[in-house]
C-alpha cells in the first residue's frame, strides 16, 4: 500500500472511533493513559496539517463498572446506565487533561439516537459541533448511556460514529479497533484469511466475511463495522478499519499501516444535498425576492431579509421549498426557525433577530450547507 492514499490526503474533516478495548485495560479495568496521550499527539499533528478532528469514544461503561465493582459479564440496563454515569466523569476528565497537555481543547458531546434522527435535534447537534470545530476544539462524542434505553440504543459506537460522520459531512471515518482490517476469514477462524486493503462495494460476499470479533468490553464486532461502513459510504464518507493496539495509531496509519478502506462513490456534500432534495417531505415554503435569488446564485445562505413570505406550518429543522416571486421552485432547504419565528423575522436584518424573538438564533434562515438548489439557479448543485 502507498504511504498516503489520495483519499486520506484530501480528507479535511475526520471522525475517529475509539473502542473500549483500546482505552481500557482488559485485566485491570484502568484507563490506558499512555495510549490516550499518544492519540492526543497524533490529533495535534493532524490538526497542524489542517484537518478537523471529531472523536467518538467508548469506555465510560467499562471504567464505571470497575469503580462500582460490578461483576464480569453482561449487565442489566440500569447497571449499564449507572456504570456510564460514573465512568463518563473519569473519561471526560482524562480527555480534558490529556488533550490539554497536547495543546488541544476537548469538548464533551453526549448523543442519543434521536439526536441524529430527529431533524431539529440533528441541527442543534450539528451546529454545536460546527462551532466547536470553528473555534479549534476537538469534540469528543459518546452515546448517552445514562439515559438511552435498549429500544433506542445504537448498540455500539461503530454505528454511532457513522451517524456522526454522516451528520457532520465528514470526509473520512476511521474505526480504531483491535483488528487491523477486514479479512477474507475472521481472525482466529480455520484457515489463514487475507486482509482486504480496499472494498469498493459492500456485497453479500463482503458481509459474509465479517464474522463476529467483539470482545467483552467492546459491544461491536466486524458485523457492526460493516453496517457502519454502509451508513458512512452512503453519506459520501470514506471509511477505514485499522488497528489501534499500538502507540500513536494514527501516525502508524498515515505512514501506510495495514487497514481496509471502504470507498464512497460520492462526496459528503453531494450526498447531503441529494438527501435534502429528495429524501425529505417539505413542510412549507419560503418565497424570496430577486436580491435573495442573486445571493443564492452566488452560493450564499438565505437570510431573513431576503424572504418575502412564508407558507405552511413547519418546525425548526423541517424541509421547506424555496420559491422565487413568480412561484418557481428554486430548491429546498432545512429551516433554522419554526414558521412562527420565521414569520416574525422575515424582511428584517439578522442583527434584529434577538430583539424580535427574545433570543439570538442563527443569522441565516436557511444555511447554504442545509440547502439543495436546482441547476437552473446556476450553482451546479
Amino acid at each position: 500500500m502507498a504511504a498516503v492514499r489520495a483519499e486520506w490526503g484530501r480528507a479535511r474533516r475526520i471522525v475517529m472511533k475509539i473502542g473500549s478495548s483500546l482505552l481500557v485495560d482488559t485485566e485491570s479495568g484502568a484507563l490506558n493513559r499512555d495510549w490516550l496521550a499518544s492519540l492526543a499527539a497524533d490529533a495535534t499533528a493532524l490538526k497542524a496539517d489542517g484537518k478537523e478532528i471529531i472523536l467518538v469514544s467508548s469506555g465510560a461503561i467499562a471504567l464505571g463498572r470497575k469503580v462500582l465493582e460490578l461483576p464480569p459479564g453482561p449487565l442489566k440496563l440500569e447497571e449499564n446506565q449507572a456504570a456510564a454515569s460514573v465512568g463518563q466523569i473519569d473519561l471526560a476528565h482524562a480527555y480534558e487533561e490529556t488533550f490539554k497537555d497536547a495543546g488541544l481543547v476537548a469538548a464533551q458531546i453526549l448523543l442519543t439516537l434521536g439526536d441524529t434522527e430527529e431533524r431539529r435535534r440533528y441541527l442543534n447537534a450539528r451546529s454545536t459541533m460546527e462551532t466547536l470545530l470553528r473555534l479549534g476544539a476537538v469534540p469528543v462524542v459518546n452515546e448517552n448511556d445514562t439515559v438511552a434505553t435498549s429500544e433506542i440504543r445504537y448498540g455500539d459506537n461503530d454505528r454511532l460514529a457513522a451517524r456522526v460522520a454522516s451528520m457532520m459531512s465528514a470526509d473520512c471515518l476511521i474505526l480504531l479497533s483491535d483488528v487491523d482490517g477486514l479479512y477474507t476469514r475472521a481472525p482466529g477462524s480455520d484457515g489463514a484469511g487475507e486482509l482486504l486493503p480496499e472494498v469498493a462495494e459492500i456485497t453479500p460476499e463482503i458481509e459474509a466475511m465479517a464474522g463476529d470479533t467483539g470482545t467483552e468490553l467492546s459491544r461491536g464486532g466486524m458485523v457492526t463495522k460493516i453496517e457502519a461502513a454502509r451508513i458512512a459510504v452512503g453519506a459520501g464518507t470514506d471509511m477505514v478499519i485499522t488497528s489501534g493496539k499500538v502507540m500513536n495509531p494514527l501516525a502508524r496509519f498515515t505512514d501506510g499501516g495495514r487497514c481496509t478502506w471502504f470507498l464512497a462513490h460520492s462526496n459528503p456534500r453531494a450526498s447531503r444535498k441529494r438527501w435534502i432534495a429528495g429524501a425529505l417531505e417539505p413542510r412549507g415554503a419560503v418565497v424570496i425576492d430577486d436580491g435573495a435569488v442573486n445571493a443564492l446564485k452566488a452560493g450564499k445562505s438565505l437570510l431573513p431579509a431576503g424572504v418575502s413570505s412564508i407558507e405552511g406550518s413547519f418546525d425548526r429543522g423541517d424541509a421547506v421549498v424555496i420559491r422565487d416571486a413568480s412561484g418557481a421552485e428554486l430548491g429546498r432547504g432545512l429551516s433554522a426557525y419554526s414558521h412562527q419565528d420565521a414569520q416574525a423575522i422575515i424582511g428584517h436584518k439578522s442583527r434584529e433577530i434577538a430583539e424580535l424573538l427574545g433570543y439570538r438564533g442563527r443569522d441565516e434562515l436557511i444555511h447554504r450547507d442545509d440547502m439543495a438548489l436546482k441547476q437552473v439557479v446556476g450553482t451546479g448543485e
